[in-house]
């Protein structure tokens, strides 16, 4: 691991100190008017046990709900909302996201720990429920996406602390006789001027009784003692010992499972099916009709275990009505988008294309880009208990808000009726944040039918690995069509460039905000930057009966692609250094940019080191999330088939609140992109079914394929920016440009085939 240390310039931007830096960001953080309401802490009642409890809100209305133009929320607590402190000083600070692999559940409660002056080994992480409390300010919702966990809750969790803090000295002080500005907190303890002491698990209660500061002033800094350290994760132990708890894991008293054989065709119906053999097998339960996702229909086999539901629905004699669906092939849609991305579409980035025609020099390019799955290592699953009054689910879920909705309205329930416990995920990658929440309605679907058939209690809904990757929700497949005009000394003269692809923004909860004049954002975000272009963007937003959706990094999975290898091939044209020339066309404003790559290529040894024989440099880098990354890959050519060797990552996502956390994030972001270029990793259809099923024919990069990744942050006293899908994008560029320098051939689509290029 290489992390580059805060040091004492880092803690000056432009000339104002890191605390003034943080106390000017609350309103660009959090999203809200101003910053964390004064009146959004509240203390709760008495809790068994004793101890402080102390309940936090940000009110207001979030981009959500100004998009539909709702009111501001109104405040609501809940007893377990709140960061509570035992008598026997243990700290458990409630988490309002999903933790599923990214490390919140351990970087959320350094922000509070560290305000709070806590001792760290006291401290312990609790995945909070579904809840108005627990919303993200800045989306109106309760939810785990776009990179925003830190960025969002930064200054909401450590006024948490500081104001928690602040109670605990009150009460210090009330009991010593002595000023507040007396009593001194550290590590789980207080100190008095007169040598008196006393533990937070001691004073908990009496500070209950204190009132709640309507202002704090937070750290400078400086003085941190956790934020900016290498934090081990405290989920750790119980990880690696097999201990932790997923979704997958649970399953209270007297559950049954539930398997669904879902439609082959995406909205398909069952015209009539058998169930004969499927209920001859022991352990099955029931055998029932159920509504599926996207207006289709399936059947449910509900059983003892997991085995013989999986049993019963191998045994299903199904006959399926796909007459009213569409059926997608991939090779017809391709054929189709290309055709499409040679006319004009919707513009996004006008720009004069006059000097095109008569360019002495020009790249013209077409890119291709599959559907892709998002396989996480835990498939879908969920637990629910419908009763004729309330609705319980345990889930490992990204969109707590909309699925607490979903479920209510599924199953003709209030929401308030409805209680969501989040489970530990192993994985997700977007697919557990779904607008349409199918796999949680499916599983009240199957509990309502459940129920009519005379049956209760709580059912698990399992999907397998085949389910998981034939079911939908991809990242959507993509064209591409470049046309770039130079002049005769390699000067980009003009750049016409056209997308084509489905939107997965249309229809959700983010269209309001997220598509502008016809044009879904996601689709384009990066083209273009930072470099300065003359360039025209054109966008066609096609429909076809595939479900689509986010996927690690949105957009920029497909447009740092063609923006860094495209780049990279301009260099070439300009008889220049791809590094030089990037920094030649980089705008001025974008200093961290240059910054992150300066970075990467310092300790990459890029231009001064001496390759092995057979071994090429690439580089790329990318901005997500408000985070640059920036990479000097070494690759090589083994027996025709591309080998990364390292990876050097030069990072700027300003403070780090955990190096290690966001070490490991890079370096998984990174395999993850590594796994776009591998033969094979695609989502392909044909007749509307989807024709990949397991890691057998949709693979995922393993042990031998990782590199060696050195992550190295720049210094930043700013606040943190998002960190958990920025290190996807350049990962391919990079590899890419790097074969283009062993072998000569340009790569125009993922995942690599050098034998067509």
């Amino acid at each position: 691991m290489r992390i580059e240390w805060l040091n004492q310039e880092a803690l000056q931007h432009g000339g104002v100190t890191l605390g003034a830096a943080l106390a000017a960001a609350p309103v660009a953080v959090v999203g809200v008017a101003d910053g964390v309401s004064r009146r959004g802490f509240m203390k709760a009642g008495a809790v068994a046990g004793g101890g402080l409890m102390l309940g936090f809100f940000l009110p207001g209305a979030g981009k959500l709900a100004q998009a539909a133009d709702a009111a501001p929320a109104k405040p609501a607590y809940a007893p377990n909302a709140f960061l509570h402190i035992a008598p026997d000083n243990t700290v458990t600070v409630q988490v309002n996201r999903l933790e599923f692999g990214q490390g919140v559940q351990t970087s959320l409660p350094m922000l509070i720990a560290e305000e709070l002056d806590a001792d760290w080994s006291l401290v312990h992480g609790a995945l909070a429920p579904a809840g108005e409390q627990y919303k993200d300010a800045a989306y109106g919702m309760q939810m785990t996406g776009g990179s925003g966990s830190i960025a969002h809750s930064f200054t909401q969790y450590r006024e948490i602390g500081a104001k928690a803090r602040a109670m605990l000295v009150g009460a210090a002080a009330a009991q010593w006789k002595v000023n507040p500005d007396q009593v001194r907190a550290a590590k789980g303890v207080l100190y008095g001027p007169g040598g008196q002491k006393a533990t937070f698990g001691e004073l908990a209660d009496a500070a209950m009784r204190q009132p709640v500061p309507t202002t704090v002033k937070l750290k400078d800094p400086r003085d941190f003692a956790i934020i900016g350290q290498p934090v081990k994760r405290l989920d750790a132990a119980a990880k690696s010992t097999g201990k932790q708890q997923f979704g997958i894991d649970f399953k209270p008293p007297g559950a049954k499972v539930a398997m669904v054989a879902r439609p082959p065709v995406f909205g398909a119906k069952v015209a009539k099916f058998d169930a004969s053999k499927a209920k001859a097998i022991k352990g099955v339960l029931e055998v029932l009709e159920v509504k599926t996702d996207r207006g289709g229909s399936g059947v449910a086999v509900i059983a003892d275990g997991y085995w013989p539901a999986k049993q019963g629905r191998d045994a299903l004699v199904i006959e399926w009505d796909t007459s009213a669906v569409e059926k997608v092939s991939s090779d017809q849609q391709l054929a189709a988008f290309k055709a499409l991305a040679k006319t004009p579409g919707t513009v996004a980035k006008p720009a004069d294309m006059g000097k095109l025609a008569k360019a002495p020099k020009k790249i013209e390019a077409v890119y291709e880009f599959p559907y892709l799955a998002h396989a996480p290592m835990e498939p879908l699953n969920c637990v629910v208990d419908l009763q004729a009054d309330k609705c319980t689910m345990w889930v490992g879920s990204q969109f707590q808000t909309g699925d607490q909705a979903a479920i209510a309205a599924t199953s003709g329930l209030k929401p308030e009726q409805v209680t969501l416990h989040t489970m530990m995920a192993g994985g997700g990658f977007g697919r557990r944040a779904v607008p349409s929440s199918d796999y949680v309605v499916e599983a009240v679907n199957v509990a309502k039918a459940y129920r009519a058939a005379g049956k209760s209690g709580p059912l698990k809904l399992m999907w397998s690995r085949e389910d998981d990757i034939k079911g939908g929700y991809y990242r959507p497949s993509h064209v591409h069509r470049a046309q770039i005009g130079f002049d005769a000394k390699g000067k980009i003269l003009a750049w016409d460039h056209t997308i084509v692809g489905q939107s997965i923004m249309a229809g959700t909860p983010f269209e309001a905000f997220m598509v502008k004049n016809g044009v879904d954002g996601t689709m384009v975000e990066g083209m273009g930057e930072p470099y300065t272009l003359p360039m025209k963007l054109s966008v066609h937003t096609a429909k076809a009966n595939v479900p689509v959706l986010w996927w690690r990094s949105v957009g920029s999975t497909h447009t740092a692609f063609v923006m860094e290898t495209l780049i990279d091939e301009a260099a070439h044209v300009a008889k220049m250094d791809p590094v030089a020339y990037r920094k030649q066309l980089i705008d001025a404003k974008h200093t961290r940019h240059i910054a992150a790559l300066d970075l990467a290529v310092a300790k990459s040894g890029y231009g001064r080191k001496k390759l092995p024989k057979g071994q090429a440099w690439g580089v790329a880098m990318h901005e997500s999330f408000n985070s640059v990354v920036a990479y000097v890959v070494t690759a090589s050519v083994v027996q025709g088939a591309p080998r990364l060797h390292q990876v050097w990552a030069g990072v700027h996502c300003n403070l780090a609140v955990n190096p290690l956390t966001i070490e490991a994030q890079v370096q998984g972001a990174a395999l993850m992109a590594l796994g776009m270029t591998i033969p094979g990793a695609a989502i392909t259809l044909k007749d509307g079914v989807v024709q990949q099923q397991n890691f057998g024919d949709y693979p995922v990069p393993r042990m031998p394929d990782m590199p060696v990744i050195e992550v190295h942050l720049v210094p930043s006293g700013d606040a943190p920016t998002g960190m958990g899908e920025p290190g996807v994008p350049p990962l391919a560029p990079a590899f890419a440009n790097a074969l283009f320098a062993l072998t000569g051939k340009r790569l125009r689509k993922l995942p690599f085939d050098l034998a067509a290029a």
